[in-house]
């Protein structure tokens, strides 16, 4: 497999080397950098990029914006996160696509050989692998997602609330009064833990959430 790697430390680069090298792999480029991901990516075109998530120039996660952008350059690249870090939200955002071949790990788990070797060969499938504590804090944010907790009236309102339409119109729609849209607002808005701050536009907040979830 024609593999690239990019990560800022050099010792965790020599390291990957000396594994890669001894599972039988090619590795076409070794980088340190976001924007030589991509030059290298383009010049190389691997099968597989192992990649640093915080990475310069920001070192915040210029490797995973890298990747995504790799991966529209370069359909059907495999890519294997590489974290000091448990963030689901990375997981989340190269999942995004659905198309699979991608891969989350934490680097103190890239140590085993079989284990680098197993993962690389499952993305360059096609499937995905990602690290048993990334896979327990998705499940958490799942379980703990404050939309859960609205009734299926008040997921209606939150729906056409999403739609733009007014509590006019939504009252219309569900036929109720509008003091029963606004009631159903109201719970919408404690429910998913939006405080009446004064500044913030909760209706757009709400909506905001709502979205995010579809």
């Amino acid at each position: 497999m024609r593999v690239l790697v990019a990560d800022d430390s050099v010792l965790l680069r020599e390291g990957l080397l000396r594994l890669l090298d001894e599972a039988g792999h090619t590795v076409v480029a070794a980088v340190g950098d976001a924007p030589s991901l991509l030059t290298a990516v383009a010049e190389h075109r691997p099968d597989a990029a192992l990649v640093d998530i915080r990475m310069p120039p920001t070192m915040t996660d210029d490797g995973l914006r890298a990747a995504v952008k790799a991966r529209r350059l370069l359909p059907g690249l495999a890519v294997l996160l590489l974290s000091a870090y448990v963030e689901s939200s990375y997981a989340e955002a190269l999942l995004a696509d659905g198309r699979g071949g991608v891969g989350y790990l934490l680097k103190d788990r890239v140590s085993s050989l079989e284990v680098l070797t197993d993962a690389l060969t499952t993305i360059r499938g096609g499937g995905t692998v990602l690290d048993p504590d990334v896979v327990a804090q998705l499940l958490v944010r799942r379980r703990a997602d404050p939309l859960e907790r609205l009734t299926p009236r008040e997921r209606d309102v939150l729906g056409l609330m999403a739609e733009g339409r007014s509590n006019t119109a939504i009252a219309a729609r569900l036929v109720v009064s509008p003091g029963a849209v606004e009631k159903h607002i109201g719970n919408i808005f404690a429910k998913i833990d939006l405080a009446d701050a004064g500044t913030d536009n909760r209706r757009v907040l709400a909506v905001l959430a709502w979205l995010e979830r579809r």
